[in-house]
C-alpha cells in the first residue's frame, strides 16, 4: 500500500550566486579542463559525498544534517521547502 511521507529535519541551503567566496565555501569547479586547455563557464560542479554534480547560478547548495552539500534547481527547492527561521 502507497504511504506518504514527510521529512522529519530541517537542512540549511543558500542560492548560489557563483561568487568566489561561495565557490570556496563548497569546493565548487568553476572550470573544464580538455587536454591542455583551461575553459571557465557557466556550468560548475559541486563535489558530493555521491559524486560531482553540475549546479548552475542560481540552484540552491542543501547541507543535509551530516554537513553533505548537494545542489537542488531553484524551481524544485521553491516547490518543496519553505523558510522556518
Amino acid at each position: 500500500m502507497l504511504h506518504e511521507y514527510r521529512k522529519k529535519t530541517t537542512i540549511k541551503a543558500e542560492q548560489f550566486d557563483g561568487s568566489k567566496e561561495m565557490i570556496e565555501k563548497y569546493d565548487v569547479r568553476d572550470s573544464l579542463r580538455i587536454g591542455y586547455e583551461l575553459f571557465h563557464s557557466e556550468i560548475y560542479r559541486l563535489p558530493t559525498k555521491e559524486g560531482i554534480m553540475t549546479i548552475y547560478i542560481g540552484d540552491w547548495i542543501a547541507t543535509g544534517i551530516d554537513g553533505e552539500h548537494w545542489a537542488i534547481a531553484d524551481d524544485i527547492f521553491r516547490r518543496t521547502y519553505e523558510r522556518c527561521d
